[in-house]
């Protein structure tokens, strides 16, 4: 729970960024505050970044604790059996096949979730998970920051990933799950901007992944385990496999514009690059279906789509793919049109285009952290 609560600091100490952090209710040793400046910087990369703040790890902040007077190694109070995964659901397509995958599992598994989503929900439904088997931690900011984000204080991007981390990891101690089986692929490790080390995803990356399993060995219990399932996977692969999962493709969302009411808004980066990855499997009457619209034949997605596309560009800061999956994704869309109608902004890069991507099929990221009982699933 005090994790819980430094991990929820940071969203607060954005706001002005001060130069000193005094906690007072709690310990930490200099591996943990060091930790902790590592987790602030990175996962605020971007903030900093697009709020112009120059600084380095060294100097942006220090954080001031008094250092543990001697502690006992953790216990698992809990005392249950350890079986089966929590799995954390946010209605896209990569928990999706996580949740299929995992399948062999359902029964033991459970799915997690921070405040009740609309597409979560029905994504975990669909998978066949009842209430019951769905826990979901209820998430609330304090209303004094929004009136100080409406004010003009900093405001910005925090690791999100990294509340649903230790969040999760609280769930599946009480729950006496073994795994914590998140869905972050390969791809998430991508930076956004060239030369720099700002990253969108950085909670999501395998960087934060295995600091967060160390931090997991040397202070909490021995289990449950946290990893990504998806890690040795693409996102080119992870699509590939979705577009097998039919009954999703009309629950599914990730869009974070159209995340309160359950929908696609059909114009954010999010929104074109999953239209984008959709296009190399599915036809255009069944993706208009889905999306409500061809967003690939909008010239007013032009600056979005160059963003996705071309390395000269900034990479729009959303969980996007590579663009190498991207080119990949586009090139096989164009193949599969037999009837000689191309979209706008397809045809327009395909006139551009340096040739034939490399294949993603045999791709398999050996930097993961996944269990071998369960990588067979993924070869």
């Amino acid at each position: 729970m005090f994790s819980i609560g430094m991990v929820e600091l940071v969203s607060y100490w954005k706001c002005a960024c001060p130069p000193k952090v005094i906690v007072k209710c709690g310990q930490l040793d200099e591996f943990q505050k060091n930790w902790w400046k590592k987790l602030y910087f990175g996962g605020l990369g971007e903030f900093f970044y697009r709020n112009g703040i120059e600084t380095d790890i060294a100097d942006f902040m220090t954080i001031e604790a008094e250092a543990p007077s001697g502690s006992l190694p953790p216990v698992d109070p809990f005392g249950k059996e350890r079986k089966g995964a929590l799995i954390p659901v946010g209605g896209g397509k990569d928990s999706i096949v996580t949740l299929e995958l995992l399948s062999g599992m359902k029964e033991d598994n459970l799915c997690y979730m921070i405040n009740e989503g609309i597409a979560g929900m029905n994504c975990a439904h669909t998978a066949g998970y009842t209430d019951d088997r769905i826990i979901c931690f209820k998430r609330r900011i304090d209303p004094e920051l929004l009136v100080r984000n409406a004010d003009g204080w900093l405001n910005g991007h925090t690791p999100f990933s990294a509340i649903v981390a230790f969040s999760a990891y609280l769930a599946a101690a009480i729950t006496g799950k073994k795994y914590i089986a998140l869905s972050n692929e390969s791809s998430a490790n991508e930076g956004n901007i060239s030369g720099t080390q700002v990253n969108h995803q950085y909670s999501k990356s395998t960087g934060f992944e295995s600091d967060f399993r160390e931090y997991c060995k040397r202070y909490f219990i021995s289990e449950p385990e946290y990893f990504s399932f998806l890690r040795p996977w693409s996102e080119w692969q992870i699509t590939k496999k979705f577009v097998t999962y039919e009954k999703y493709l009309g629950v599914f969302r990730s869009c974070n514009v159209g995340s309160k009411k359950g929908i696609w808004c059909a114009k954010c980066a999010k929104c074109l690059y999953v239209y984008i990855m959709l296009s190399a499997f599915l036809d255009d009457e069944r993706l208009v279906s889905v999306f409500g619209r061809d967003m690939l034949d909008d010239e007013e997605m032009s600056g979005i789509f160059d963003g996705l596309v071309y390395p000269d560009t900034e990479k729009p800061f959303e969980c996007v793919g590579t663009r190498a999956e991207v080119a990949l994704a586009l090139y096989n869309s164009y193949l599969r049109r037999k009837d000689g109608k191309v979209p706008l902004l397809l045809d327009r890069y395909m006139k551009t285009a340096p040739g034939k991507p490399p294949e993603l099929d045999s791709f398999f990221d050996s930097e993961n952290f996944v269990p071998q009982e369960l990588i067979a699933l993924l070869k």
